[in-house]
């Protein structure tokens, strides 16, 4: 049994799964620096100087604070702030992922078309080969 673990390990496919959610983890981190640090800022300076985060409902009457931390100490909130960040989250993720994959493919079609040209056997030249049946025919 063990070896059979090794041997489903040693797989390329098993690997290069991992290395895939080890390097999405960490591109999840940029792209949830890039939506809190850099992007929701602007957005509120452009609607006001909100925040999305600290955007909720209270869902009891004993939630008087005025910050989601303080108000999830106090009672149940509906946080839909922090909903609407982790939405623009994925939509800028999915749209780099698009991107990415739409480079990959781009360059897969320029190299299977490189392969191709390289592989197609040389053109014959036609008008010399015209020539010489002419002067065979001529004979």
């Amino acid at each position: 049994m063990i070896k059979e673990f090794q041997e489903f390990i040693a797989r390329g496919n098993v690997m290069d799964l991992a290395v895939g959610v080890i390097i999405g983890g960490a591109f999840g981190l940029i792209v949830s620096s890039l939506v809190d640090d850099i992007i929701m800022p602007i957005v509120g300076a452009i609607f006001g100087g909100f925040d999305f985060s600290n955007y909720f409902l209270p869902l009891s009457a004993n939630v008087t604070a005025t910050s989601l931390a303080a108000a999830r100490e106090q009672g149940a909130v509906f946080a839909y702030g922090n909903f609407i960040t982790v939405v623009i989250n994925f939509l800028i993720l999915a749209w780099i992922i698009f991107l990415m994959v739409k480079a990959v493919n781009n360059m897969r079609k320029r190299l299977e078309k490189q392969k191709e040209a390289e592989a197609a056997p040389p053109a014959p030249d036609v008008q010399l080969l015209t020539e010489i049946r002419d002067l065979l025919a001529k004979k």
